[in-house]
């Protein structure tokens, strides 16, 4: 085979895109984060709304209705996280002092002023979470429509609370080539889509540069318990094999990052909740001397001034 398949403009050493630079953990220079703790645990609450009709975006989300509409089998399920599952979670967190962020789908500020409410009071950090679970932001979506999904998501939660919105997740962590520069300039400063690393990076984008916030897709409910049909026991000591692993790193390479995402239609179901228990006990109870648990903006914070 010919080199000219080989070559095109922004084929270079490391990748074929300009976002950010490309580097190694490995080599880069060590993260300290507060009181010299070797792990920091970002725990995010995904507070979602699935639409019982509507068109079916090309790209399903992780938790997608799947049957004909009315799928009121699946559609209630979802319900079900915003009206009971939800409270049991804060009710656990609060129980261990724990500061979650929530990331909500905006059209929720509309269907559940009540829940919004609630939420506010708890003073965690809130992210945009798109305007809601068919809302996907892949594929050919137009421009105009997905800064309108962007904004309208911001404006709807901004509603329910004087916190100023940094941080963003979209609906399955899905992204179109614009959505970077969209976010920017609607005020989002850091995003947690992209799932390759495991500390934040500076990001680039034609609106200025922006942080990611690395989410992991592995250690994620939905995708642990009904993609990879693991038990909950089985979930749990993922989630502390991880922990255990990274914190051993960041005693030795520097501080590392444990991201733990949260669905409370999946994990606030009554033979649930108790697998959130052991994790909030396993991570901030018996291991709390090693890890610093903190908000996603406090974390991007602490990191962004230590990394070039």
């Amino acid at each position: 085979m010919s080199d000219e398949l080989l070559s095109y403009p922004r084929r270079h050493y490391g990748m074929d895109h300009d976002r950010y630079r490309w580097s190694m953990l490995q080599d880069r220079a060590p993260i300290v984060w507060p009181d010299n703790k070797p792990l920091a645990l970002w725990i995010n609450l995904s507070v979602q709304h699935f639409p019982l009709s509507g068109e079916k975006p090309v790209v399903a989300p992780p938790g997608a209705l799947t049957m004909p509409y009315p799928d009121l089998r699946h559609y209630t399920l979802r319900d079900y996280g915003n009206r009971v599952g939800i409270f049991r979670i804060l009710t656990l967190m609060q129980q261990y002092q724990a500061t979650p962020s929530v990331a909500i789908s905006g059209a929720l500020a509309l269907r559940y002023p009540r829940l919004m409410e609630r939420l506010a009071a708890t003073g965690y950090e809130w992210l945009g979470h798109g305007w809601n679970m068919l809302c996907m932001h892949a594929g050919d979506i137009e421009i105009a429509t997905e800064s309108e999904w962007i904004a309208q998501t911001r404006e709807a939660l901004e509603a329910f609370t004087d916190q100023p919105l940094k941080g963003w997740l979209s609906p399955g962590r899905s992204q179109t080539a614009n959505t970077p520069e969209l976010l920017m300039r609607n005020g989002f400063s850091y995003q947690c889509d992209w799932v390759n690393d495991e500390l934040p990076y500076p990001f680039k984008t034609d609106e200025g540069d922006m942080t990611c916030l690395p989410s992991c897709l592995e250690l994620d409910d939905v995708f642990v318990l009904t993609q990879n049909l693991h038990s909950e026991e089985s979930f749990v000591q993922q989630v502390i094999d991880a922990a255990d692993l990274l914190i051993e790193e960041g005693q030795k390479q520097g501080g590392r990052l444990l991201a733990l995402n949260l669905h409370p239609w999946l994990v606030g179901q009554p033979h649930r909740v108790s697998a959130v228990k052991r994790l909030l006990e396993a991570l901030l109870v018996e291991r709390s001397d090693a890890i610093w648990h903190a908000s996603p903006g406090s974390i991007v914070d602490a990191a962004i001034t230590q990394i070039d």
